[in-house]
């Protein structure tokens, strides 16, 4: 019998700690422009967006501290810099947008996670504020309510 194959998931990495440190206003889905070998190290998985953010420059925005580890058998004449900053794609009304909460409302632009939708591959980011350390114990507390709420109803549910 011969093995079923593997479903595919579409996220290459996930900003965990994003969640914990900022409040998330919104979400914005944008492109990246890469270069052959970064698309090619997307495609092996080896991405890590945990210390990355989004900076404006000249009207643009670009993602910093992004890292795409090149592949071993990447091309040897291309030098490779997995930490370099990369230019998102976005159109005009959503870069004024994001420029003017940053600069005017004090909120920061993290990446959320890197994905591929379709054959692009698509980082969202999102319109942040940061947590205070009471509001990251007030989410912990939810979350530990929220498990010991549903073994309660589970085990009554059983009885």
């Amino acid at each position: 019998m011969a093995k079923k194959p593997k479903v595919a998931s579409n996220t290459i990495a996930l900003n965990k700690r994003a969640r914990h440190e900022y409040f998330i206003e919104q979400e914005i889905e944008a492109g990246l422009e890469l270069q052959g070998w970064e698309v090619k190290s997307l495609r092996a998985g080896k991405a890590n967006i945990g210390d990355s953010y989004v900076m404006f420059r000249n009207g643009e925005a670009f993602l910093f501290g992004g890292t795409i580890t090149p592949l071993n058998m990447a091309s040897t004449h291309i030098v490779c810099d997995p930490t370099r900053t990369r230019k998102l794609l976005l159109n005009k009304k959503e870069l004024d947008s994001l420029y003017g909460k940053v600069n005017r409302d004090g909120f920061t632009v993290v990446a959320l996670s890197l994905y591929w939708k379709n054959a692009w591959a698509k980082v969202k980011i999102g319109v942040a504020k940061g947590k205070k350390l009471h509001d990251k114990r007030e989410d912990i507390k939810d979350r530990e309510w929220k498990v010991a709420k549903e073994r309660i109803m589970k085990n009554a549910n059983r009885g």
